[in-house]
């Protein structure tokens, strides 16, 4: 599953809606039938569940909740014109989600439905539409402001999530040196019990010979110990700094590039595989598409891991090499597939099973 940019906001979710008391004041200035008041709260359930919804979208999916407000607010109007409350909400997830562009273009499409709303409810006056438009615009360029104030948030935590990884790889070299310095010593170790057990032989003093042969044996597996255990946990950078070298790498070719999720801690082996498979979608990235952007994305869905790289380039279509072969037998391998989407970029899926599948 893609990321959700509202998660950190979700704490704050109750508090906002107190913005909806503008949608109940009509109730208590006008006189109203029971059953109109009974009307105007029974739609705040399905609105307040659609609001919710939005919290747990992503920018492809927020269109549903929004569209879900939308149609309530509209729905209710002619009976309570407090409705242009909703409407706000609405205006403020469409700033939130969408690029300037996009935003302006469907805050408009909010205003133009007020205007017509005003006619087919005939309220006699331009109140409802005016006011409601300057609601909407203002709220959704509040919605704008912080999506701004998000993306920054997002790339300042980046930024030091990737100084803290590159300081863990220097730190992960400056250990291998260590082992180097130190496998040298041993090495150094067996090489005089060697020459010191052969000379011994030689002059036929074989317990003394045999007891620095033993020594020389216990150096050996000593030394193959360590190697084994030091090199499988120093030696292997993991996904985290795989990740971090492939962002950086797009970033040095002129591409903006958003990390979205959290990079799980997997087992070696998968790490080794999932880090090959995105260097590859990574380098046809930067040898082929022409892009400008480029989305990793990592979340959980279910019992799998998603993994997604999506770029804005005009696709084209899609031809499988031997790259994209050798990417379907690595995750056969482990379990997984391999998918892709040519509608808007490139957009290519990996999913993983997080246990159990993995062979």
């Amino acid at each position: 599953m893609t990321s959700t940019p509202l998660q950190i906001e979700r704490k704050l979710a109750w508090i906002y809606l107190i913005n909806l008391v503008f949608y109940l004041i009509p109730l208590f200035l006008s006189t109203y039938p029971l059953w109109k008041i009974a009307l105007s709260l029974t739609v705040l359930i399905p609105f307040i569940a659609s609001y919710f919804w939005a919290y747990k979208c992503n920018y492809r999916s927020a269109y549903k909740p929004i569209l879900v407000m939308v149609l309530i607010g509209s729905a209710i109007t002619p009976i309570n014109p407090g409705s242009i409350s909703l409407f706000t909400f609405a205006g403020f997830f469409i700033g939130f989600f969408y690029p300037l562009k996009s935003s302006i273009f469907f805050l408009l499409g909010l205003v133009a439905l007020l205007f017509g709303l005003n006619e087919v409810c005939n309220f006699g006056n331009f109140y409802f539409p005016l006011y409601g438009s300057a609601l909407v615009l203002g709220v959704g360029m509040l919605g704008l402001a912080e999506r701004k104030r998000y993306q920054h948030k997002l790339k300042a935590q980046q930024s030091s999530q990737e100084i803290s990884t590159l300081a863990t790889m220097v730190e992960r070299e400056r250990i291998a040196r260590d082992l180097h310095d130190i496998m040298g010593h041993s090495l150094s170790s067996i090489a005089l019990k060697a020459e010191l057990a052969e000379k011994l032989i030689a002059k036929q003093e074989y317990e003394l010979a045999s007891t620095q042969l033993i020594e020389l044996g216990q150096i050996a597996r000593e030394s193959l110990s360590q190697i084994r255990h030091t090199v499988s946990d120093y030696k292997h950078k993991g996904l985290e700094s795989c990740v971090t070298q492939l962002c950086k790498s797009l970033r040095d070719k002129g591409l903006c590039v958003e990390l979205h999720g959290e990079i799980p801690k997997l087992p070696a082996r998968i790490e080794s595989q999932l880090g090959l498979i995105l260097t590859e979608l990574v380098n046809n990235i930067l040898r082929h598409s022409g892009a400008s952007e480029c989305y990793i994305t990592f979340g959980k869905q279910a019992d799998h891991l998603r993994v997604e790289v999506k770029d804005n380039a005009t696709a084209k279509p899609l031809v499988e090499g031997n790259g994209l072969t050798g990417i379907r037998e690595r995750l056969d391998s482990l379990g997984g597939s391999l998918n892709y989407n040519l509608d808007q970029g490139y957009a290519f899926s990996v999913s993983l099973p997080l246990q159990g599948k993995a062979t």
